[in-house]
């Protein structure tokens, strides 16, 4: 018979370090409690969190750490700052303070621009205020005929990004493009006007008096986070600035607060350059991010309905 630990060297099992700190962070009001202490217990001990059921238990040293880690998550630290990497789509990207945790509300553009890149043998993507570069790596990594330019104005995010562009490159991925750039700019990205295929943006839209978790409030970087009083700031010149860089039959796709179901498609509609507007859901059903094409300029045929609403 297999000898049994002495009670010096017993390990706690997983299922019972993880209900304890479930516990602790349900009291915090942490949302996923349950989920997200199975996360960290993976984390700490080197498993995916389907093994848990199977994996050793924790040693003294395991168990302090985890411990620790969900004492910090109870204070509302990020997640993915305590395991210094979010998942997105089908990548793992690395994230920490001075740059934005991307959402998996944001999978859902990317995922439309994905389909919409695949359709052009080598299209031309850009992704304003790339962050992390969460969409334009995914893009480079399912379109492996893309070329992918990511713009990004915060000295701190363009480390992150250009970590996670090397890292990408580094596995075989096409490297993508990094410019650092205010998006604003009424010259942003010169050389390319006329000739994007897919615009892609996931920009700053919280408006600036609205309420925010505190791990965002406290973690997420402001700039990336709030978009002016009405939260249009920057969107405002992505639309303006969209439709030069975009060749005709280009599209755009800008996500945006669930407060601008109906705000952003109708800036669309108004500036008279975009066809085929279109607003979609999250998966929650909350208004997350509109779509459109850039006319050609040189036909003048029935433009049909200002905008519809759709689902992703």
């Amino acid at each position: 018979m297999p000898q049994q630990p002495s009670e010096g060297t017993r390990r706690e099992r997983p299922s019972v370090s993880v209900s304890r700190a479930a516990r602790v962070l349900a009291e915090a009001g942490v949302e996923a409690a349950r989920a997200e202490a199975e996360l960290l217990a993976a984390y700490v001990l080197g498993v995916s969190r389907g093994r848990l059921a199977v994996a050793d238990g924790f040693t003294d040293g395991q168990r302090e750490r985890f411990d620790a880690l969900v004492a910090r998550r109870a204070r509302r630290e990020p997640l993915q700052h305590l395991t210094g990497s979010a998942g997105f789509r089908h990548l793992e990207l690395a994230v920490g303070p001075g740059v934005f945790v991307p959402r998996p509300e944001t999978e859902l553009l990317a995922g439309w621009g994905i389909a919409e890149a695949a359709r052009t043998a080598e299209p031309l993507v850009v992704d304003l205020c790339s962050g992390s570069g969460a969409i334009a790596l995914s893009v480079a990594h399912e379109v492996p005929g893309a070329r992918v330019v990511a713009v990004e104005r915060s000295p701190a995010a363009l480390r992150w990004l250009r970590r996670n562009a090397a890292d990408r490159a580094a596995a075989g991925d096409r490297p993508i493009e990094m410019v650092e750039a205010d998006v604003t700019a009424p010259d942003l990205l010169a050389d390319l006007v006329g000739r994007v295929d897919v615009l892609l943006c996931n920009p700053p839209y919280v408006p600036d008096e609205v309420a925010v978790p505190p791990e965002v409030e406290r973690h997420d970087p402001a700039s990336a986070v709030f978009g002016g009083a009405d939260g249009l700031a920057v969107i405002r010149p992505v639309v303006a600035r969209a439709a030069e860089l975009l060749r005709p039959g280009g599209v755009l796709g800008v996500e945006h607060d669930d407060t601008h179901g109906a705000v952003l498609p109708a800036l669309l509609a108004v500036d008279g350059r975009y066809a085929g507007i279109t607003g979609h859901d999250d998966l929650a059903g909350r208004p997350r991010f509109a779509t459109a094409s850039r006319r050609d300029d040189r036909r003048h045929a029935d433009p049909g309905p200002a905008w519809q609403t759709g689902s992703s």
